[in-house]
């Protein structure tokens, strides 16, 4: 029989993934709603987001890409960041979560996808809530780099 303390502790680990589920879903609607406060809040203030190109090391950096000329003019031309399920390994106040991502446009016939990525985040508990200390991403073109976040998250590791 399960005693009570190792019940408590499945319980946080169920509800540490599922936190970080969500703050990793919540990403897509807020960068494509123009929410650049609560989407950098998902980040520490020294939080860093790496995509082919270019880096944000601050928090503040992040808001400042989704307020960017770039990122507004995906907004208008309609554009949808949608970030695949999350696999999460939790160890203690830090955890490694790992999805795939893409990035549709609208074009005159439709919708395409403009980019697939491998998106490796580590994240950590700070003043009981989970936030992003690190997300890389990089393009699924057949590159080895995307393979290896997508590996090294789905085993946990950074």
């Amino acid at each position: 029989m399960t005693d009570l303390a190792d019940l408590e502790r499945r319980v946080q680990r169920i509800e540490d993934e599922r936190a970080i589920e969500r703050l990793i879903a919540s990403y897509g609607p807020l960068v494509d709603a123009g929410e650049a406060a609560a989407a950098a809040d998902l980040w520490a203030d020294d939080g860093s987001y790496d995509v082919e190109g270019w880096y944000m090391g601050t928090r503040d950096e992040v808001a400042a890409m989704v307020r960017s000329d770039a990122h507004q003019g995906l907004i208008r031309r309609g554009c949808c960041h949608f970030l695949g399920p999350a696999v999460v390994t939790v160890d203690g106040d830090d955890a490694v979560a790992v999805c795939e991502s893409m990035l549709v446009t609208r074009r005159d016939d439709g919708f395409a996808v403009s980019r697939a990525g491998a998106n490796h985040f580590r994240l950590r508990r700070r003043d009981g809530r989970w936030v992003i200390v690190a997300r890389r991403s990089r393009g699924l073109n057949g590159g080895v780099e995307a393979r290896e976040l997508l590996a090294l998250g789905v085993a946990g590791r950074s």
